[in-house]
């Protein structure tokens, strides 16, 4: 059995941004996260990863993008979030390559331990160049993977690179209060009840209503339990709702972020909430992405030295999936400080 580590601490986080850092945003790219996917007969295929990093070649933002490459993350830091028996049933099926590593969502294959861990160093290899200093802003596009509880796979989602990332911000760095906040389609179920009853974890998503749509979780009630009762923001929406909708309640989770004063911001901003998209039922237009990461960039900038990494999360139209994650990137460029 494996037990979590306390990680070092990591020895440059107070070092300042270099002026590259500064101009650029480091947006992952490689074969590595491109190849997590179920196949092109499945909603979460593996070419959503080229149709992302086309769009954001066409977009002219030259020296304001650092390509950036990801790393495998090891056994001792998926167990900050996972349980050994899980991360040991997601090795064996892998092994096999056969049947479901959930109840009929996520498919076994051979190798997919080793890619999806791919998904999860990703996103520490993300933090790490923002705690380091290296960058105030980061972007991964396929990660978010937020339906993967610490003992389960669900949703798509084989190991939840969100869940770890914000347990090893507080080992490795010692960070306290974590913002995550999520405006993908589906409740970010996985984060939501893996710290369900940590007031430290600060979270907010805005969401489709689960009387409507996958997990069927994320009620407005739902605040946190025990000592975090108060603590989380649930903003269900109904289906068909659009920008107009997402700009009323945009300002609940700035405020939310401004009283709570994080000192990390992750952003979990899957597209699939945009119109259009093959599952789900929200209207939102990429403005949507684009206003929330240049707010959450402008938080992150008063409260926690610009840190804020982003993650692709869902999204099943590809031009939906390439523009609303362009956008994030192109906010996150322009963002000041």
């Amino acid at each position: 059995m494996y037990a979590a580590p306390v990680l070092k601490l990591g020895t440059n986080r107070k070092n300042k941004v270099t002026n590259h850092g500064k101009s650029s945003v480091w947006v992952y790219r490689g074969e590595e996260i491109a190849r997590y996917g179920f196949g092109d007969d499945h909603p979460f295929g593996s070419d959503r990863h080229e149709v992302f990093q086309l769009e954001l070649a066409s977009a002219g933002l030259g020296d304001a993008i650092h390509y950036a490459i990801p790393r495998r993350a090891t056994v001792d830091e998926l167990v900050l979030f996972h349980s050994p028996d899980y991360i040991n049933f997601v090795s064996k099926r892998s092994e096999e390559g056969i049947g479901f590593l959930d109840d009929g969502d996520t498919p076994a294959f051979p190798g997919i331990f080793e890619i999806a861990a791919d998904v999860v160093g990703t996103t520490l290899a993300a933090v790490d160049a923002v705690m380091l200093g290296e960058t105030r802003r980061a972007f991964v596009p396929i990660a978010g993977l937020h339906h993967a509880g610490r003992s389960h796979a669900a949703g798509f989602c084989v190991f939840n690179d969100c869940g770890v990332a914000i347990e090893y911000l507080r080992h490795k760095y010692g960070l306290k209060r974590v913002a995550y906040v999520d405006i993908d389609a589906h409740h970010g179920d996985g984060v939501f009840y893996g710290f369900e009853d940590d007031p430290d974890l600060l979270f907010a998503d805005i969401h489709e209503d689960g009387r409507f749509l996958y997990p069927g979780t994320g009620a407005a009630s739902e605040t946190g339990k025990g000592p975090a009762v108060g603590t989380k923001l649930n903003i269900p929406l109904p289906p068909g709702a659009g920008d107009a909708e997402f700009g009323e309640v945009w300002p609940d989770v700035e405020s939310y972020i401004e009283r709570t004063r994080p000192e990390f911001i992750l952003l979990q901003c899957g597209a699939d909430s945009l119109e259009g998209d093959p599952i789900t039922h929200l209207r939102f237009t990429e403005e949507a992405h684009a206003r929330a990461a240049a707010d959450l960039c402008r938080l992150a900038n008063k409260h926690c030295n610009g840190r804020i990494v982003g993650t692709g999360g869902g999204g099943y139209n590809r031009r939906n999936v390439a523009r609303a994650w362009t956008r994030v990137v192109s906010s996150f460029a322009a963002a000041d400080g």
